[in-house]
């Protein structure tokens, strides 16, 4: 029995655009020291999910730990600030504006978040936009997990980002 090792290698092979890996296939930071500053904007998009009386207790604000969307705002700015405490590769940046929204589908029993994050810098700010919506809904979770576990938190995504080499990008989706 043989095996044809050229086969085995390629499927084993990573493609060229993972920039966060070196010709042997070691995870690195990667280098931006002779990239360009540029105005960097990303916006990032999520959901969740939950009982009509989970929400409710959202829209009344009159939740145990308090003001939930208050308190998620809060999280989800502090995340984007330490995205590059939390994933491994990511440069710390200094970010020079991030907005994050709240709105309510009561006829759907969600709650989106959208964030905004902005520098001016050498690398892209999306990571910081998905970590800001990510712990955003995380956070309302914590704050209802009493009254509803089973939320679910959806179609976390990227939804622009502005800037750098790469220049526009607009995820292909109705907003």
């Amino acid at each position: 029995m043989s095996t044809d090792t050229s086969k085995t290698e390629q499927a084993h092979e990573l493609p060229a655009k993972l920039t966060h890996f070196d010709a042997s296939g070691q995870a690195h930071m990667v280098d931006v020291g002779n990239k360009n500053n540029s105005h960097r904007i990303a916006v990032a998009r999520g959901h969740i999910r939950m009982q009509a009386a989970t929400l409710a207790i959202i829209e009344q604000g009159n939740a145990k730990k308090g003001d939930v969307i208050g308190i998620a705002r809060i999280a989800a700015i502090m995340a984007a600030k330490r995205t590059s405490d939390l994933i491994p590769l990511c440069h710390p940046l200094a970010l020079t504006r991030v907005t994050v929204d709240f709105s309510i589908d009561a006829s759907h029993n969600t709650v989106t978040c959208e964030a905004q994050v902005e520098t001016v810098g050498k690398t892209g700010v999306e990571m910081e936009a998905l970590t800001a919506v990510q712990v955003g809904l995380l956070t309302i979770y914590d704050m209802c997990k009493a009254a509803d576990r089973g939320m679910v938190m959806t179609d976390i995504r990227v939804l622009e980002k502005h800037g750098g080499k790469s220049g526009d990008w607009v995820a292909d989706i109705d907003k």
